[in-house]
């Protein structure tokens, strides 16, 4: 199997301000994708991502501090944690689920290895910049 993507970023709010970032339809579409997400377990959501839309499902919530999804149908994982550090928090993504470096994954027609090269990449991006700009901005 192939490596997990993990990316821990330490944000300069409340705890509270990032779950409701990381946990309603219409503030993960401001730093993710368009999605009709709810963080309730077991409920179905579909991700709009640029290879189209992506089935999803909520697994496990622990408001506010831990949310896992299922994304699409090649076995990936998605967790969001969240940790106070006083008046920050610290939030960490998880990628997993992934196959053997070439198995081919068929909606982007690519392998493994390539599309977690590239999504590796994308959640720095994504956590780092967008993420970040969204609670941290008043």
């Amino acid at each position: 199997m192939t490596e997990n993507i993990v990316k821990t970023i330490l944000l300069n709010a409340p705890i509270e301000k990032v779950w409701a970032t990381v946990s309603t339809a219409d503030s993960i579409a401001t730093w993710f994708m368009p999605n009709d997400f709810q963080p309730i377990e077991g409920h179905a959501f579909t991700l709009q991502s640029p290879f189209g839309p992506s089935p999803c499902r909520v697994e496990k919530v622990d408001a506010p501090h831990f949310l896992h999804f299922i994304w699409d149908n090649d076995g990936w994982f998605v967790t969001f944690e969240l940790k106070e550090v006083g008046a920050q928090t610290e939030f960490t993504l998880t990628h997993g689920g992934w196959k053997e470096d070439t198995h081919i994954i068929p909606k982007a027609n690519m392998s493994v290895e390539a599309v977690r090269k590239n999504m590796d990449g994308g959640w720095t991006m994504i956590i780092g910049q967008k993420l970040k700009q969204a609670v941290e901005t008043p």
